[in-house]
């Protein structure tokens, strides 16, 4: 019984370790999106780390509109390319969550407060946007 004891700093070690890489998981990447009304595959998000916050582009677009263009944006967006459009801006760190950016859904023309999280698995990226008036849309990324 007594020789299991040094197997008890060695658990605590690994369960540290394990916690840290957990929280210190990062949103980098490219992300599969998948549409919360439809559930349908739409395109991938290369997100990107800039100055301490994470920006997102649309690096694919998988349905039959390859060629879209934001018709319902304003401002510099109006009538350009969704492909290559930078639609996750200034995503921040905080905590174990990432908040306080915006994200636009080319669709609708709209921006939106957003959030991040991982739930359990560091390849699923749950993003919420969130509109003025409270109503709020989330969305499950899947790592590529």
């Amino acid at each position: 019984m007594a020789k299991h004891y040094f197997l008890f700093p060695f658990f605590i070690l690994v369960s540290f370790f394990g916690l840290s890489a957990q929280s210190t998981d990062s949103p980098e990447g490219r992300w599969r999106t998948i549409d919360d009304e439809t559930g349908e595959t739409k395109s991938i998000v290369e997100i990107y780390e800039q100055d301490g916050a994470y920006f997102g582009r649309i690096a694919e677009i998988l349905t039959n509109r390859r060629d879209a263009i934001c018709e319902k944006c304003s401002g510099e967006r109006k009538d350009q390319p969704v492909l290559g459009m930078v639609i996750v801006e200034d995503l921040k760190p905080s905590g174990d969550y990432w908040k306080g950016g915006t994200i636009l859904d080319p669709q609708k023309g709209a921006t939106y407060k957003l959030s991040a999280w991982f739930e359990e698995d560091p390849n699923t990226l749950f993003i919420r946007g969130k509109h003025w008036t409270g109503l709020f849309r989330t969305q499950k990324w899947l790592r590529e």
